[in-house]
Parts: structure tokens; C-alpha cells; sequence
């Protein structure tokens, strides 16, 4: 499987044609012989009857720590806003993943598509997720946490408490996925139970 990408999707990269093909695709082969280089990998991870007492542990353990957890409205967009456009050149930019974070309208926009469930360390929103449903799955669209509160299991604590709501409106599937640079977005998913379930290699000419 594969689809083509032509996007300007970084200022110090020219625009270009990319291909993107599923790994273990004949035509990763092809385009190899024909010249291409890989630039980027990415993946993609499903869950499937989620652990409840595993997503309530990962919720208690950052609670304990003294952080408040909660599902956030639109109200709350200048909130996550600020941690987006903090985190903005943290996030990998490929022509498979990349987010651009934009204004504050941007932002606010993601209601009421999505559901947003954050992480406060008193008033400071530190970290949060946002997930939609998706053809019968919960879609994680994006976690974003500050990096002075990375590695404290905040990423984890705010997709387990977004699981377990969308667990209590009967949805018991979930997809999420991200680029391959950024292994401990995948470490947190595999810690919650989420499976690895297609890698991707972006291939320039």
C-alpha cells in the first residue's frame, strides 16, 4: 500500500514528491532499485479491550504526584493553545506527520469534534490529548505534554483517562499513530496496551 505526497511541509524543505508505502510493500523494493531513499518512518498501533485496572493505575499514579486530571471543554482552548504552540517544535515534521498547531481559532475549532481530556499541575495545563471516534475506533489525533513534565507518565495518565470515557460510552477500540523519531510517544501507547499494526518508510527521490 502506498500513496503519494507532495506538500511544502517544513520552510528549510523545498517542495516535493514523496512516496509513502506500507513496510513489507513490493514497492519498497522498487523504489529502492530505482533510487529512492528512505527520510522518515512512521506507525501506526491499535488497541483492543483495553486493561481497565492498567488505564486507572496509569490515571493514579499521576494524580498521586499532586497533577489534576480532567476532560477539558472549549472553554479551555487558550489553555491547550499555549501548550501546543510551546510544544509546536517538539513535534516531528515529515510529509507523513507533522502538525501545524495555527491560531487560537484553530485550536478552539477542535470542538465539538473531539473530546480533550488534560493534565494540570495547579492552574498549568502540562499535558493533553485529544481523540475523536473514527469509524468505530477512538482516534487519538495528537498528546502533547511540556517537557518539564515529560518521562512522569503524563502522556500515559491523560490517554488512559480519554480510553476509559470512551470505554463508558461503549467504545472498545482504539487506534493512534505517529513517526518512528519519536519513540517514546510509542513506548507510552505500548504501555497502555496499544499493539503495534503497520510501519510506513516515506521515500524521496
Amino acid at each position: 500500500m502506498s500513496f503519494r505526497c507532495c506538500a511544502n511541509w517544513a520552510d528549510n524543505h523545498p517542495v516535493a514528491e514523496y512516496e509513502i508505502v506500507q513496510e513489507g510493500d513490493p514497492r519498497c523494493a522498487e523504489l529502492e532499485a530505482a533510487g529512492y531513499r528512505v527520510v522518515a518512518e512512521s506507525w501506526a498501533v491499535r488497541l483492543f479491550e483495553p486493561d481497565r485496572e492498567l488505564l486507572e493505575s496509569a490515571v493514579r499514579r499521576v494524580t498521586a504526584g499532586g497533577l489534576t486530571l480532567r476532560e477539558l471543554g472549549p472553554e479551555s482552548a487558550a489553555d491547550l493553545y499555549a501548550l501546543e504552540k510551546t510544544n509546536e517544535a517538539d513535534y516531528p515534521n515529515t510529509p507523513a506527520t507533522h502538525r501545524v498547531v495555527g491560531e487560537l481559532a484553530d485550536v478552539a475549532g477542535l470542538w465539538p469534534e473531539n473530546r480533550v481530556f488534560g493534565a494540570f499541575d495547579g492552574n498549568r495545563l502540562v499535558g493533553a490529548t485529544v481523540i475523536r471516534e473514527k469509524d468505530g475506533f477512538g482516534d487519538t489525533a495528537f498528546t502533547s505534554v511540556l517537557a518539564t513534565h515529560r518521562r512522569r507518565g503524563v502522556a500515559q495518565a491523560v490517554k488512559a483517562a480519554s480510553i476509559l470515557a470512551f470505554l463508558d460510552i461503549g467504545i472498545t477500540r482504539f487506534s493512534t499513530g505517529g513517526a518512528a523519531a519519536n519513540q517514546a510517544s510509542l513506548q507510552a501507547n505500548q504501555s497502555l496496551g496499544y499493539q503495534l499494526t503497520e510501519q510506513w518508510r516515506t521515500y524521496a527521490p
